[in-house]
Parts: structure tokens; sequence; C-alpha cells
């Protein structure tokens, strides 16, 4: 009964072991650009510290926040400049069915 029982054990793990497959490594995104109800307040006038040699200052940006249906202030920061691109900041446009956020980009 012992080496039944341990021969169907042995049986089934080495059937599980050739049933596993890893998982795949490649990455699948997908996003849905929805219109956000509500237009985004006037953008925050930060001040901006003193220019710093080889950074771009990102300004900040009225971002929608799904989880509490409103806008909410991202603030600007440095980032290091890319030599022969130029910072589009973000911008937010209105179409059929409400606001789109076009994020910013380094552009040529």
């Amino acid at each position: 009964m012992t080496r039944k029982l341990a021969l169907v054990a042995g049986i089934g793990l080495a059937l599980a072991s050739v049933s596993y497959t890893p998982s795949a490594s490649a990455q699948i995104a997908i996003g849905v650009n929805v219109g956000v109800p509500v237009a985004p307040p006037p953008p925050r006038v930060e001040v901006v510290p003193a220019a710093r040699p080889g950074w771009v200052w990102m300004q900040g940006y009225w971002a929608w926040d799904p989880g509490v249906r409103r806008h909410v202030w991202v603030p600007g920061h440095w980032e290091h400049e890319r030599r022969g691109w130029h910072w589009h900041e973000g911008v937010w446009v209105q179409a059929g069915d409400g606001w789109h956020f076009h994020k910013g980009y380094w552009g040529r």
C-alpha cells in the first residue's frame, strides 16, 4: 500500500513538473484616455528657484485624480538638461468627451 501511494505521488509530481510553464517576460500596457468632465483650474504661480546650469525647470501642472474625482497639483521640479532637445510643457485640451491631458515631452 505504501509503495502504491509513493508511486502515485511520484507520477503526480512528474506530471506537475511537465505542465509547469514559466510566465512570459514580455508585457503589454494598454491605456485608455477618457475625457475628464471638469476643466483644470488655472495653473498655480510657482516661484522658480535660481537657474541651475545643466538643469531645466519642469513647470507644475494639474493632474486628474480619479480616486477623489478632482484635479490635484503636481509641483514643478528640476531635471537634467538634454543637449539638443527642448522641453514641451504638458497641456490640457478640451475635446468632445471632456478634457484630456497631453504629457510634457522632450522634442527637437
